[in-house]
């Protein structure tokens, strides 16, 4: 067992600050990684402030997180010490259920064991995310990282890569399919990029007319300006898929409206309230309203190998760890582009 250097949060709506984790020996299965990167995640905002109800202090948030290998266990056989190494919002699952046998195990059904504020699969011991010095992780849940990539500009897709990446692949996006991102955030602009990297013909639909010059550089071949009425009647019936990403309160029926005939619709976001959907805006045209998580973590590596194909990165803004906080902050008035990154050298 060692020590390692990080911040976490001690109670509910108070300040991070400096802590020291306790992390396992390396085992027979396990990969020991030194963090050099680790993204913020909105979700990871929602946790420290127990916004979602069980938060476990102190916690230690973040899943997105890059680094090193400097320790391997006797039986790990696709690292050694050196490799670069991501882990994601997962550290382990049961392996054994039907979602975890279909690769799915964000869907496990004996409950994943989530980067931080969740328990190993013992149900005993807690877990501690990345924004700490090291991690050890069993080897099926550590994923190659590219040498190609920008490393600290790599440490978001472990979590707005893959968000976004699985639905695309699951409703099968291909060359020639017209595409509509909802929000252009965190998710919002990976969605662009993954979407435009598969053939797809691109729209971004926002509130803000400022934002079309940044999605047009992000790979958006057309900007749809979302609070203006005339928009939703000039692109009615226009889209195969609908990438939702966001989380406050809009009117779904007017988005689905957007669907060509057995259009997608897909939910990302989450929104305080539910929301209300008329029938008639699935009825008529067979159209599909569903949801998406992350993935598992073969569609991961899956989307870390076609980013290092394509050379996509998150637009991140480099922070020391020291200004997490004010980070926070920021991230709840929108002011980042597109993604804050801790640099854990800063510890």
């Amino acid at each position: 067992m060692t020590l390692a250097k990080a911040y976490a949060a001690f109670a509910a709506n108070t300040p991070l600050g400096p802590y020291e984790v306790e992390r396992r020996a390396v085992g027979p299965q396990d990969v020991q990684i030194e963090i050099a990167y680790c993204g913020i995640c909105h979700s990871d905002l929602h946790q420290v402030r127990d916004e979602w109800k069980g938060a476990k202090f102190p916690m230690v948030p973040g899943h997105e997180i890059v680094g090193r290998v400097t320790a391997v266990g006797a039986e790990v056989k696709r690292f050694q010490v050196g490799d670069l190494a991501g882990v994601g919002c997962l550290v382990d699952s049961c392996r054994t259920c039907p979602s975890c046998q279909r690769n799915l195990e964000q869907f496990c059904q004996k409950g994943a064991a989530f980067t931080y504020n969740s328990t190993e699969m013992d149900r005993k011991t807690l877990t501690y995310g990345g924004y700490s010095s090291s991690v050890v992780v069993t080897e099926a849940f550590v994923l190659k990282v590219s040498p190609k990539l920008d490393l600290a500009a790599t440490a978001p897709l472990l979590c707005a890569g893959i968000t976004t990446y699985s639905p695309l692949r699951h409703w099968n996006t291909k060359k020639g399919d017209k595409v509509g991102v909802v929000g252009l955030g965190g998710l919002g602009h990976m969605a662009v990029k993954l979407a435009a990297a598969m053939g797809a013909e691109v729209t971004m639909l926002s509130t803000s007319k400022a934002k079309e010059e940044d999605a047009r550089k992000l790979g958006a071949h057309h900007f749809g300006l979302t609070s203006d009425p005339v928009t939703f009647k000039k692109l009615a019936g226009q889209f195969d898929l609908i990438i939702d990403t966001i989380s406050a309160p809009h009117d779904y029926n007017k988005y689905l409206g957007l669907l060509r005939i057995e259009g997608a619709m897909v939910l990302l976001g989450v929104p305080p309230e539910p929301t209300p959907v008329a029938a008639g805006s699935l009825i008529f045209g067979r159209k599909t309203l569903s949801g998406s998580l992350i993935g598992g973590i073969e569609e991961t590596q899956e989307m870390l190998d076609f980013c290092a194909e394509h050379n996509i990165v998150s637009e991140i803004e480099l922070i020391p760890v020291q200004q997490v906080n004010e980070a926070y902050e920021r991230m709840l008035k929108n002011d980042v582009r597109y993604r804050f990154v801790l640099d854990m050298k800063t510890l």
